[in-house]
C-alpha cells in the first residue's frame, strides 16, 4: 500500500484549506503570500492589467522576469483594477470567502476604496488582514510613503552594513521587504491560530522600519546602558572572535568562525598552534574579543599557507 502523503506536497501542507487574497505588490506583500503558498495555502494574487512591478525586476528569460516567476509561484493570478467600483465589488466578494488578505498599499488606500479591514471584516468576522507599510498603520509617520531602503536607514540597519572606512552599503536583495514579509506571514499564522480558538480574525500591522529595527537587537541595549553607537564592522561580527574573512592561497577569502572555547581550541590545533588556546589573552570569548586584531592577524598569517584536506602539494 502506498501512502499519498508526500513531503513538500502542497496538497498536504499545514496551511491547506486556508484561502489567501494577495493585494500586495513588488516584494514585501508577494513574499508574504509566497511563504503562505509554499506551505499549502490557496493564494489568489491580484494585480493590475499592466502587471506587478516585480515583473520588471531581476534578470529576464524570453522576455519574462525570473524573479517574478519565483515570488509568484504556487499562486493563482488574476487582474483587477481596485480603483474602480466594479473591481472593488469583486474584491469584496472574494474577501467573503477568504481567510487572509495580504496588502502593502500606503495606509488609507484601501479605506478610500471601501476595502479597509473594518469594511471587509463586517462581512467576514474571521478575516485576517496582513497590512504591510513603511511606518505602520498608526503614528506620526504612518501617512508617509515607505520603502525598504528608507526603513533600513531609519532603523540603523544600513548604518552597520559595510566597511568602517566606507559609506554604508546594502545587501544585494530587498532585505527589509523580505524581513517584513516574513513577519507578516508569521503574524498571519498566529492570527489564524487565534481565529481557530475564537472564530474571530484581526489585522496584523507589519511595518518595514520596525521589522528592520528588530534586527538591531544586539546594539540597542549596548546603546541604552553603555552609550555605545554601533558602526560598520566589515566582514567581522563585532564581539564574536574569531568570526571574519581571511585570505587564501588562490587569492580568495575564507570565512572562519570559532567563537566558542571548544571550537577555538580545535581551530588552534588545525592551525598547528594549539598553544594559542592556552594563552590568557585568547582563553575565553570575552578576552578574544578584547584582542581581536591580534588573533585575526595570527589566523590571516596561517590561511594563505594552509591546504584543503586531501589536496596535493
Amino acid at each position: 500500500m502506498t501512502s499519498k502523503l508526500r513531503v513538500g506536497s502542497l496538497e498536504n501542507g499545514p496551511l491547506t484549506g486556508v484561502r489567501v487574497l494577495e493585494l500586495g505588490s513588488t516584494v514585501a506583500g508577494p513574499f508574504c503570500g509566497r511563504l503562505l503558498a509554499d506551505f499549502g495555502a490557496e493564494v489568489i494574487k491580484v494585480e493590475l492589467a499592466d502587471g506587478d512591478t516585480v515583473r520588471s525586476m531581476g534578470k529576464q528569460l524570453r522576455g519574462r522576469s525570473l524573479y517574478a516567476a519565483s515570488i509568484f509561484r504556487n499562486k493563482s493570478l488574476i487582474s483587477i483594477d481596485l480603483r474602480v467600483a466594479e473591481g472593488q465589488d469583486i474584491i469584496r466578494k472574494l474577501a467573503k470567502t477568504s481567510d487572509v488578505i495580504v496588502e502593502n498599499f500606503r495606509p488609507g488606500a484601501l479605506e478610500r476604496w471601501n476595502l479597509g479591514y473594518e469594511q471587509l471584516s463586517a462581512e467576514n468576522k474571521g478575516l485576517v488582514m496582513v497590512r504591510i507599510s513603511g511606518f505602520g498603520q498608526t503614528g506620526p509617520y504612518s501617512e508617509r510613503p515607505g520603502f525598504g531602503v528608507i526603513s533600513e536607514a531609519v532603523s540603523g540597519l544600513r548604518h552597520v552594513t559595510g566597511d568602517p572606512d566606507r559609506p554604508p552599503a546594502r545587501v544585494a536583495v530587498s532585505l527589509t521587504d523580505y524581513i517584513t514579509g516574513l513577519y507578516g506571514a508569521f503574524g498571519a499564522v498566529m492570527a489564524i491560530l487565534v481565529k481557530r480558538q475564537t472564530g474571530r480574525g484581526q489585522y496584523v500591522d507589519s511595518a518595514l522600519y520596525e521589522a528592520a529595527f528588530s534586527f538591531m537587537e544586539p546594539h540597542i541595549p549596548a546603546f541604552d546602558k553603555l552609550g555605545h553607537v554601533a558602526n560598520r564592522a566589515g566582514p567581522r561580527l563585532p564581539d564574536n572572535v574569531p568570526n571574519n574573512l581571511y585570505p587564501t592561497r588562490d587569492g580568495g577569502f575564507v570565512h572562519i568562525a570559532a567563537i566558542s572555547d571548544s571550537l577555538f581550541r580545535r581551530l588552534a590545533g588545525v592551525m598547528g598552534r594549539p598553544q594559542l588556546a592556552d594563552e590568557k589573552r585568547f582563553s575565553t570569548g570575552l578576552l578574544r574579543a578584547e584582542h581581536a586584531d591580534e588573533l585575526d592577524e595570527a589566523i590571516a598569517a596561517w590561511t594563505p599557507m594552509s591546504r584543503p584536506r586531501g589536496s596535493t602539494p
